[in-house]
């Protein structure tokens, strides 16, 4: 196990794809050897974002997104197919990058996380965590992120304490167990399978 605290002071901010706003990127993994780390070597990446004002969503051929609300409330995505609602906060929607989708903001600007991944390549998974219990991770990476102020959390029985925005970079070669202790966490994980 090798685990990592990205601070929130070091995370980037990048465009985003349709240059619509920007979004702060807290994790993200490339193609080996690619010589630019751009969308078109993306294998995966956690990132939040405001989303401020109705408007699309970026155009993503071959990417699955996970989405949730962290801040604020109210958020539907809309799409010509279905409506994804996200007006109550850490309810995680699983959409295609190719889906066009227009945000409709019901009660004002909302603060979100996303985990993008390219299809084929990772298989991902979203979920908060809002009461304390152990659960099993498996093999893979794991990002505990402290969305909503500080929180406690136990990995393989060690006491770990995460500030609010920081993150912590959990790299599983094996199973291991995880409890939240107190606060609140939301988990993204990620499997590499080609």
């Amino acid at each position: 196990m090798k685990t990592t605290l990205l601070k929130s002071e070091a995370y980037t901010r990048s465009p985003w794809k349709n240059g619509g706003g920007v979004f702060t990127d807290i994790a993200d993994a490339h193609r080996a050897g690619s010589p630019v780390n751009d969308w078109d070597s993306l294998l995966w990446r956690f990132a939040s974002t405001p989303i401020v004002a109705p408007g699309p969503f970026s155009y993503m051929p071959g990417i699955d997104r996970l989405q949730m609300v962290v801040g604020g409330r109210g958020l539907v995505l809309k799409s010509p197919t279905q409506d994804f609602d996200e007006r109550e906060p850490f309810t995680t929607v699983r959409f295609t990058g190719e889906t066009e989708i227009v945000t409709a903001l019901e009660s004002g600007p909302v603060e979100v996380v996303n985990l993008m991944a390219r299809r084929g390549a990772a298989e991902i998974a979203l979920l908060a965590l809002r009461e304390p219990g152990e659960r099993q991770l498996p093999a893979g990476t794991h990002l505990v992120y402290a969305a909503h102020g500080d929180c406690q959390i136990r990995l393989d029985g060690e006491d770990l304490s995460i500030s609010h925005e920081d993150t912590l970079k959990v790299e599983l070669t094996g199973a291991s167990t995880l409890a939240l202790v107190a606060g609140l966490a939301v988990l993204a994980s990620i499997r590499i399978v080609s």
